[in-house]
């Protein structure tokens, strides 16, 4: 420390010194554990004083069943949906393998009875699929999402802008035939619980061009 300065200069200068070596990045309280600013109900999220984020959950689509000419065409409209991301737009792409709720589950696989003379039928073949996606499942379900974001001064000008991308994601989507929906906040929120779905409220920081010839993981860093 210099010697020339006051007595004052000097403790303020060691208290900025110790306030320095205590900010090591690490959080010591659950607020500072948080990695994001502020959710919004819509679903964007403000991770820093100028980065917003969406995050869409998609469905697979059945690309090893496909035809050849159907795995081609699947495979350059993959190509054209990464290519749509510019150096504006970070992107990141996230997997989960999650405990299967039994009574959704079932639900989802059931075929509603009928007044007919086939309800027989339509038990057996429910009871068929349900032991058959679980085996293959191995009891877990399996969801996919993107994230993505962009740098704005507001969330004036954030909202349009996540907005025509969202629009633009969404019919890239549907012309692969892939489902695909919008989570809104709460449901990002939840996503939380899990312990390793952090990065779908923080993180989509990858700006690379993917060359057409390459539909690989443009989303590594």
């Amino acid at each position: 420390m210099p010697k020339n300065l006051t007595k004052a200069q000097a403790r303020q200068v060691q208290e900025i010194i110790d306030r320095a070596r205590r900010d090591d990045g690490i959080p010591r309280t659950a607020q500072q554990s948080i990695p994001f600013q502020r959710m919004f109900p819509d679903g964007i999220c403000r991770v820093s004083d100028k980065y917003y984020t969406k995050t869409i959950q998609y469905q697979d689509i059945n690309y090893q069943l496909a035809q050849q000419e159907d795995k081609t065409a699947i495979f350059e409209e993959w190509c054209s949906f990464l290519n749509f991301f510019d150096s504006s737009i970070h992107f990141e792409l996230s997997f989960m393998n999650m405990a299967t709720d039994a009574e959704v589950f079932e639900k989802n696989i059931r075929i509603p009875c009928r007044n007919d003379n086939f309800n027989n039928v339509r038990n057996e073949y429910s009871q068929m699929l349900k032991m058959q996606l679980a085996q293959g499942n191995n009891g877990l379900t399996k969801t996919k999402y993107i994230t993505f974001g962009i740098e704005a001064e507001s969330m004036r000008e954030a909202k349009p802008r996540l907005e025509h991308v969202q629009t633009n994601l969404m019919n890239n989507f549907k012309r692969l035939g892939v489902s695909a929906r919008v989570l809104n906040g709460k449901e990002r929120l939840q996503l939380m619980l899990a312990p390793s779905t952090l990065s779908l409220i923080s993180r989509a920081s990858c700006r690379t061009k993917v060359p057409d010839i390459n539909a690989g993981h443009r989303f590594i860093t």
